[in-house]
């Protein structure tokens, strides 16, 4: 059967919890409340709908970014495969949707958003000096141009070799 991928934009409903698993995994859970609003044009009033809420769980990495960049009431944007979890409780059998995340962010529509890049392990086959270099951190956007990445002749354009790994930074 098929995955159902899904996108959920809403808000962090829960504080984000970690725990580790006798696998030596990590799993990070949050609630997610999605709550969908329409205009009404015989009040002329926003209206809002129904409320979607889910389960989300984030493993390893990604887990760990979230407990670290995340919030209760903070507004996010999930991306992930739904599922349904059953379960048994002392009100008898149930269920609930849960969505396995892929990516985690934050709605830029409600705020902005300091991104600071995760360091990379080196590759394993990188030889030493080479891992010096491709592992570097990364010059700040507002440093001063150095010799080795500037021309100053106005007639030389060089061609860029972007490394797909690496963003540039927004403006500020």
């Amino acid at each position: 059967m098929p995955d159902t991928d899904i996108t959920v934009v809403g808000r962090v409903a829960t504080a984000p919890r970690r725990a580790r698993l006798e696998s030596g995994s990590h799993v990070t859970n949050f609630r997610i409340a999605s709550t969908a609003r329409r205009f009404d044009r015989g009040t002329q009033e926003w209206v809002d709908a129904e409320t979607f809420w889910s389960d989300v769980e984030c493993w390893d990495e990604l887990g760990g970014n979230v407990i670290r960049s995340l919030s209760k009431g903070d507004a996010v944007v999930v991306v992930g495969r739904l599922w349904t979890r059953d379960y048994e409780s002392a009100n008898g059998r149930g269920s609930t949707s849960q969505i396995r995340a892929d990516s985690v962010g934050p709605d830029l529509r409600h705020g902005w958003a300091d991104y600071t890049r995760a360091p990379r392990s080196p590759r394993p086959e990188a030889a030493p000096a080479e891992e010096a270099e491709e592992f570097a951190e990364p010059v700040p956007f507002d440093a001063p141009p150095t010799d080795e990445d500037y021309i100053v002749d106005p007639e030389t354009l060089s061609p860029v070799d972007l490394d797909p790994e690496v963003r540039e930074p927004a403006l500020r």
